[in-house]
């Protein structure tokens, strides 16, 4: 599409004299343009004398906001710096994201987003998003009522009890639903006014939060069972009922509350959750990739886990999918897939497991540490989601090297502190032979001659687009099956470029287009299983395109 075309598209029928005048349309995020108000433009809104008399282009702009990022010390200052741009100006924001998001990405989310949101509380500027909490039993239709983009398509909405690998973070977790929607818009343009971001605030168990004097949530302690269901259920259906038709993405809940939350409402409502089924996707699709340079089949594999929680398991359940697909009874398929907790392998002989472990928990002999279970049972691939770092040692790594050509080595935790190892000690321990990936970016490795590029197991290659694809086809429910869809569609687009760099996703540059097709492949399986009753588009690849934002200035006048 041309630069004309997106121009045309973002154009506005709005007459001048309905839009919001001088200094109001410049404190307008959505409609603001700052000095790209054209001359015309600032005779009608009001705003002659209220802005310098150049007139820079979209262009100059970007410019001028890179320059500033760049010269800020710490990745915080950037952050905060990015999410004032975004308060002022959303179309200038998702232009500087969208041409620059190999840069700009680690620092709207992970790993910069782990540090906002521990500073939340101290780094607050200006509301964005909504917040509910127990304050508002009884009235949460009215609250979300006040939400001023009545066209919202989609919510991410977290309580903020494990954020990333860090943790109980309370209302300080707000930081999560705003950077999620950022990827939303950034990777798979879905427009900025559909998306809410909401903060479910239960209280918080975390003391030093409690403690402190300019913490912005409840204070107490977690509210659990009967009381946090009742609000809940409150807020689902009031959010059904405000914005009909929308998706709902639970993110960064507790072990405790995840699964229980996603099997409750997963098939009575648009709902999913990433942290199970968006890392189960893309952790799949990784896999699948690699076998491109392992030259093995997925019913070959034997995957073991560092981490029983949420991750883990929604990886496990993918995968699972993906081996019935080719003809592997579940039994069968589950015994491909082992895991190891904070207390040893998890298997059939332990009591007291909890029950998301109880279809992995295989008959084998207790094994207390991972470094034993890893040359008891041999892996092909060896994945981490135990947000504990440095906990896939020398010793392990060059065990997984002994039986495996090519071991694949995953280190998932977020943030990049909280990763089980580096890609240079994976590469190092191995002779460069490792398969890595990981969940925050890493840079290339030289190693004998060759530079190894690790791959970005990001979730973000696979929610917004999910979420594009449900929006699009007005899908009521989100499933399994389209998690897997999308793993089979992501590791296809992985180029032999990419594999013979090492990495076993695409590259992030080109995630706008990873994600379209993704995203008309998910809106193909709502149009085949009858989840919509949308008529069926004639090309379904150009109404995902047509459902994309650009980051284009509309033209008042």
């Amino acid at each position: 599409m041309s630069v004309a075309e997106l121009r045309e598209k973002s154009h506005t029928d709005q007459d001048p004299a309905e839009l919001p005048r001088g200094v109001k349309i410049l404190h307008d995020p959505v409609r603001n343009k700052g000095t790209a108000f054209t001359e015309d433009e600032r005779e009608a809104l009001g705003l002659r004398g209220l802005l310098p008399a150049r007139v820079h282009s979209m262009a100059e702009q970007e410019l001028r906001v890179l320059a500033n990022i760049r010269e800020k010390e710490t990745d915080l200052e950037k952050y905060l710096y990015l999410i004032a741009l975004q308060d002022r100006n959303e179309n200038l924001y998702y232009r500087v994201i969208m041409n620059n998001i190999e840069e700009m990405m680690p620092l709207i989310y992970t790993p910069t987003v782990g540090k906002a949101c521990q500073e939340f509380q101290h780094i607050f500027r200006k509301p964005r998003g909504m917040y509910v909490s127990l304050h508002d039993k009884g009235r949460i239709k009215e609250l979300l009522q006040n939400w001023p983009h009545k066209e919202a398509r989609i919510i991410v909405v977290t309580d903020g009890e494990r954020i990333l690998g860090l943790g109980d973070l309370g209302a300080g977790g707000m930081g999560i639903p705003i950077g999620k929607l950022s990827l939303y818009t950034a990777c798979a343009g879905i427009p900025p006014t559909q998306c809410l971001p909401i903060m479910f605030d239960v209280g918080t168990n975390n003391e030093q939060l409690l403690n402190d004097p300019v913490y912005n949530g409840i204070e107490r302690r977690r509210a659990r069972g009967e009381e946090y269901d009742a609000l809940f259920d409150e807020f689902i259906n009031a959010a059904k009922e405000v914005f009909p038709g929308i998706l709902i993405q639970i993110e960064d809940f507790g072990n405790t509350n995840a699964f229980r939350l996603l099997n409750r409402y997963r098939d009575n409502t648009c709902l999913f959750d990433d942290d199970i089924q968006g890392t189960g996707g893309v952790a799949v699709a990784g896999l699948i990739a690699s076998l491109r340079i392992t030259g093995g089949r997925l019913a070959d594999q034997k995957v073991l886990f560092l981490g029983a929680g949420e991750a883990g398991i929604g990886i496990a359940d993918v995968f699972v999918a993906a081996l019935r697909e080719e003809g592997v009874p579940e039994g069968e398929a589950r015994r491909h897939c082992w895991f190891v907790d904070s207390r040893g392998l998890v298997c059939a002989g332990r009591d007291n497991l909890a029950e998301h472990k109880l279809p992995y928990a295989h008959e084998h002999d207790y094994i207390d540490n991972l470094a034993d279970a890893v040359r008891t049972l041999q892996p092909t691939a060896l994945l981490g989601l135990s947000g504990q770092p440095q906990t896939f040692t020398k010793e392990i790594v060059e065990a997984m090297a002994e039986f495996n050509e090519r071991p694949i080595i995953f280190a998932l935790s977020n943030p990049t502190s909280k990763a089980e190892c580096t890609a240079e000690q994976a590469y190092t321990w191995t002779e460069g032979r490792a398969i890595f990936a990981s969940g925050s970016p890493f840079d290339p490795v030289k190693l004998g001659g060759q530079t190894l590029v690790p791959g970005q197991g990001n979730n973000a290659y696979i929610f917004p687009a999910v979420g594009l694809g449900v929006i699009a086809s007005r899908s009521r429910v989100v499933t399994d099956e389209m998690f897997l869809a999308a793993a089979h569609s992501l590791a296809n687009q992985v180029s032999e470029v990419d594999l013979q760099l090492g990495r076993v996703y695409p590259k992030l540059s080109r995630i706008r287009q990873v994600s379209a097709k993704i995203a008309a492949d998910v809106a193909t399986m709502a149009y085949d299983k009858g989840y919509t009753d949308k008529p069926r588009p004639d090309d379904i690849f150009a109404d995902i395109h047509a459902h994309m934002y650009h980051p284009v200035y509309p033209h008042y006048v």
